[in-house]
């Protein structure tokens, strides 16, 4: 097998924690060209371990979950416009519930404010964020805790959930296929999404465009089954067609311009 150079180790590390990478990031970090990064992605890309995506590459998880941690550092501005973007969707004196992932907890953050919420989540990470929301009356589903990311999940949290109709479901989803299969690692937690799912009015797809990029093992549902998808660019032209189909309104958390780029006057 061949070699890996210093550098190609160091980038291998940093997609292993941060579960992407990009070719300009590591270009300054490591004061070369991105042809040169480009040529190492490319290597380790051939020696499949990374995968290849636009703009540089991913610790591979086709077959195993991303680290809770470094899950939570992927995307994460854009989790964060995602989060914003959801919240203004939910009015106050609203029911709703959260699932698990690190996406939701971003909405919980921006949901922090509201007034005369009821929050149900099988969440510990959710329930910490709004335990101290002043007008939110939180409700925890009981469980299993899973200790890799505070996801409680089993028969006694989807009991607990269809006990409730709640306004809106709030749900995320580690992978998106070309054929709009919403996926996940956990047949457990998928059982508990699709409880959750059940029990709304309105439901809510909460994911950034790294999910189209990766591949998971089980199936909660098909993005058809959704009213509202709200992610950070636009989805692939098969998505947004099966979209418009169906009739999901797909919302685009963008970037504000002034972030962007810079005014005239600057």
């Amino acid at each position: 097998m061949q070699p890996l150079s210093p550098r190609q180790t160091d980038i291998l590390e940093i997609a292993r924690l941060e579960g992407r990478v990009n070719v300009e990031n590591l270009a300054a970090r490591f004061d070369v060209t991105p042809q040169t990064i480009r040529k190492d992605l490319n290597d380790l890309c051939d020696l499949e371990r990374l995968q290849r995506v636009h703009g540089g590459a991913m610790f591979p998880s086709n077959t195993v979950n991303v680290a809770y941690r470094s899950r939570r550092g992927m995307a994460a501005e854009e989790k964060g416009r995602i989060g914003e973007a959801v919240a203004r969707l939910i009015p106050d004196g609203a029911s709703l519930i959260l699932n698990i992932g690190t996406t939701t907890e971003q909405v919980a953050h921006a949901l922090r404010n509201h007034r005369e919420l009821m929050v149900m989540t099988n969440n510990l990470n959710v329930a910490m964020i709004l335990s101290e929301a002043p007008e939110v009356e939180l409700v925890v589903s009981g469980g299993m805790v899973r200790k890799t990311d505070g996801g409680i999940v089993g028969a006694a949290a989807i009991d607990l959930i269809r006990q409730f109709k709640v306004d809106y479901a709030v749900v995320g989803a580690s992978a998106i296929d070309e054929e709009g299969a919403l996926l996940d690692f956990d047949y457990r937690e998928v059982r508990v999404a699709q409880a959750i799912l059940a029990q709304a009015r309105t439901t809510i797809l909460v994911a950034d465009a790294t999910k189209f990029e990766r591949r998971a093992p089980v199936q909660i549902g098909h993005i058809t089954d959704i009213d509202i998808f709200v992610t950070d660019s636009p989805p692939p032209a098969a998505i947004s067609a099966l979209c418009e189909e169906a009739e999901v309104e797909v919302i685009v958390a963008r970037q504000e311009i002034s972030d962007q780029q810079p005014t005239e006057a600057e």
